[in-house]
């Protein structure tokens, strides 16, 4: 949403490290008021409109009309490498892995997240692994690599921020899922993340998240 700043190098970068390969780009747009869509149509991506807002709502919107056998994500706004991508996939491949997900905290340029930023990101992480006995370093990073039919056995709930930990959660409980380390940028265009609102969002979430994993497992 909004992001005419950035898509334009975001679809670049990505066009430049799939050169060969056979791919589709969707692109996710909520309502967006600027050139956004006409910048993302001229490059060739696939449109999607969504125009109910939330970050997981706009996920699995893509994710239904993803085609491909593999599926990667990651935000218009240049923070996540796609220059990454096709050594992510072959990673996936290789290992025969189901599910990748990055970590942003271990390679960071300087400028790219602020320090009240990686503190709650910190407390993120740290509740979620307490809670699911996870070793995550980094349960808010939106850049993932995973099979399509992989989907199927996960259970999506939120609509909202907390997706990102939630598909986390999921995979490394019922798939074979690895983290691996990115390098993280600084984003161009408008920030829409409210720090405080969606820092105790996430945090509430994993603690409903527990309870119906918990109440699952009973029936």
């Amino acid at each position: 949403m909004n992001e005419e700043e950035s898509i334009g190098e975001v679809l670049d970068e990505i066009y430049h490290a799939l050169e060969g390969w056979n791919y589709e780009i969707l692109m996710v747009d909520t309502n967006s008021k600027d050139g956004t869509r006409d910048i993302g149509r001229e490059k060739g991506a696939k449109i999607i409109d969504e125009p109910r807002r939330g970050y997981g709502r706009a996920y699995k919107t893509g994710f239904e009309k993803a085609t491909g056998d593999i599926i990667v994500t990651l935000d218009g706004d240049t923070t996540y490498p796609a220059s990454d991508i096709p050594r992510l996939v072959k990673m996936l491949v290789n290992e025969k892995l189901d599910f990748i997900t990055t970590d942003r905290l271990s390679d960071m340029e300087k400028g790219a997240m602020s320090l009240k930023h990686r503190f709650g990101n910190w407390v993120l992480a740290k509740t979620a692994n307490l809670l699911f006995g996870l070793h995550l370093k980094d349960s808010q990073s939106g850049m993932w690599v995973f099979r399509r039919e992989a989907l199927k056995k996960l259970t999506l709930t939120s609509d909202g921020m907390p997706l990102s930990e939630e598909i986390k959660i999921e995979a490394f409980k019922k798939l074979k899922a690895k983290e691996v380390p990115i390098k993280y940028r600084p984003r161009k265009g408008e920030v829409k993340l409210n720090s405080w609102k969606d820092g105790k969002e996430n945090l509430k979430f994993l603690f409903r998240k527990k309870k119906m994993m918990k109440g699952a497992k009973r029936k």
